[in-house]
């Protein structure tokens, strides 16, 4: 009888099978009534029967080789040792949504919190990497009408836009999901790696259907993307020129039958002519978070959080809670001085509990 700990290490296995073609290994794994046993010690006979059932799908002339030179213990042994741990297919986090595209991934790597991670309300985020503030900005205020919401906001942890999402997500107090193009031993770019880290230490997952020594190379991006797109109920455009990474992710959310919004931007900017074209194309337009919840058909459950304050802190929330204040006029109602009632407002801006617009002080989303 197979141990779930060896049925661990061959799923393990599956992302060293780098070059086979997702959607072959996802049909051969359905062929086989979903035993990944009988998939890692396949043979020929196996390709063979296959091969008559499915004789559309291409079988990979390397993959009997490949598989032959993994040693699926050794695979295991070094993802646990580096923090690392498994999503198998038939896991019971393994997000729903994943199963129902044609290349589903046998098998990902993780590391972070996945049990405190909805996949069942997931919004996918592209876009492009040299984003305008004009994007970055529409996108922030779209996300801050999401705050403290059961809504995971999944995407690649690139430039610009991707970063932007990762970022108002957890300032706003929502689980966020990195689908990566390289193995989890790398935190690329390199400008992300605080971001990484966040995410790893309690602010939702980083996947990849990488081995964990995988480099981040090219040909890895278009594959991650259909991860990022099938985990989620829909995806949100936001900037994306003609020909771009982000164009492939709407593409990719069509095939998959979910639902493709944008956020209009600047006609102005090249990297505006993939939006237009997609709204041209039936794509949703999006300019608030209500818009996204009616296009999917969620209703939100507030994750709300208790505000422990004290001293002078509690003060100024309370009289800011009641109506915006000027910072003059907080120094005469709460007489305090102005040094000391400066550093509070920094401290408490920081903390996220308020923010200044204009000349006043609200109350933080």
């Amino acid at each position: 009888m197979l141990t779930e700990t060896k049925k661990l290490e061959y799923y393990a296995s599956i992302p060293s099978l780098v070059g086979i073609s997702p959607y072959f290994k996802a049909k051969f794994f359905e062929f086989l009534n979903y035993d990944i046993e009988l998939f890692f010690n396949s043979g020929q006979k196996e390709l063979e029967d296959f091969s008559l059932e499915y004789p559309d799908v291409k079988i990979p002339k390397t993959f009997l080789e490949k598989k032959s030179k993994i040693n699926p213990q050794k695979e295991l042994d070094y993802a646990k040792s580096k923090g690392y741990k498994l999503l198998a297919y038939e896991d019971e986090n393994y997000p729903k949504l994943l199963k129902q595209i044609p290349d589903f991934p046998l098998a990902l790597y993780y590391i972070g919190d996945i049990d405190s991670v909805n996949f069942d309300k997931s919004l996918a985020v592209v876009g492009s990497r040299k984003a305008s503030e004009n994007a970055k900005e529409a996108l922030g205020l779209i996300i801050s009408q999401m705050a403290n919401t059961d809504v995971t906001i999944v995407s690649g942890l690139a430039y610009g836009i991707d970063a932007k999402a990762h970022l108002s997500a957890i300032k706003n107090n929502l689980k966020t999901v990195g689908v990566i193009g390289s193995g989890l031993d790398f935190e690329y770019p390199s400008s992300n790696k605080a971001l990484y880290r966040e995410i790893k230490e309690g602010k939702g997952v980083v996947i990849s259907e990488f081995p964990p020594n995988a480099a981040p190379v090219a040909y890895n991006f278009p594959l991650r993307n259909r991860i990022v797109t099938g985990i989620s109920s829909g995806t949100l455009v936001a900037e994306a020129a003609l020909k771009s990474g982000a164009m492939i992710s709407a593409n990719l959310t069509l095939e998959q039958n979910r639902e493709l919004m944008c956020i209009p931007g600047l006609i102005s900017n090249p990297n505006c002519e993939g939006i237009y074209h997609l709204i041209k194309n039936g794509a949703s337009i999006v300019t608030s978070a209500q818009d996204v919840f009616d296009c999917l058909g969620w209703e939100l459950e507030k994750n709300e959080q208790e505000i422990c304050l004290e001293g002078i802190e509690k003060n100024i929330f309370d009289t800011i809670k009641i109506e915006a204040q000027s910072f003059d006029g907080l120094c005469l109602k709460l007489n305090i001085p102005s040094g000391e009632l400066m550093v509070c407002l920094t401290q408490m801006e920081l903390k996220g509990l308020i923010k200044q617009v204009n000349t006043k002080y609200y109350i933080s989303n």
